[in-house]
């Protein structure tokens, strides 16, 4: 799947899932004050972009230093793309992420900047876009910094959207987003092998 700035900020908005968030951060930041939670989310998201600019930036140099082909990123990417999906779909009752019970203070970077946001499957992405074409880097930070804007918009708001959907409808949408996701890394996988039956047909 080729892609350009619209359908990559739309793919990473899916696998950051602000919707899906919302009750993982309510319950990490039950125990903060309420005035102070607006600066931890911005915190927390900024950290998160961070990271998943330094490994956009840096991915290409980690492969090769880590002797990894874009094809094992590729397929590797769709793996894990496909087992958050599914806990999406399906939920489990730590979450997608397997996070658990609310932190006994005001969390810094775990669970919420990592992996909440900036978890396995949304790395893998970034270095999976900036290894594909890294010639629209600048393209795929525009997306990304797209992405970040629309979570820290949803969690801002994330206590007055719980209420006004309900609990049901923000599990449903996650459920719709994580259907959405299985589709998008069945298609990863197929790619990757269609890559990897290509070049042993053409090595043979």
């Amino acid at each position: 799947m080729e892609y350009n700035f619209l359908s990559a900020t739309i793919l990473l908005v899916l696998i950051t899932d602000p919707i899906g968030n919302i009750p993982i951060f309510i319950n990490a930041l039950k125990r903060v004050p309420v005035k102070r939670r607006p600066t931890v989310i911005v915190r927390e998201v900024s950290i998160a972009f961070g990271i998943l600019v330094a490994f956009m930036l840096g991915g290409r140099q980690f492969l090769e230093v880590m002797h990894l082909s874009d094809l094992s990123m590729r397929i590797g990417g769709g793996i894990v793309l496909f087992l958050i999906a599914l806990r999406m779909v399906f939920p489990h009752p730590d979450g997608a992420l397997g996070g658990g019970d609310a932190a006994l203070g005001e969390p810094l970077i775990v669970p919420l900047a990592i992996p909440a946001i900036a978890g396995p499957s949304a790395i893998a992405t970034v270095m999976l876009l900036a290894s594909q074409a890294p010639e629209r880097r600048v393209e795929w930070l525009a997306a990304l910094t797209v992405t970040m804007l629309i979570c820290a918009i949803v969690l801002l708001a994330s206590d007055r959207i719980q209420h006004w959907l309900g609990e049901r409808a923000v599990a449903a949408l996650e459920r719709l987003m994580g259907l959405v996701l299985v589709a998008i890394a069945v298609d990863m996988l197929l790619e990757g092998v269609r890559i990897f039956a290509h070049q042993l047909s053409a090595g043979a």
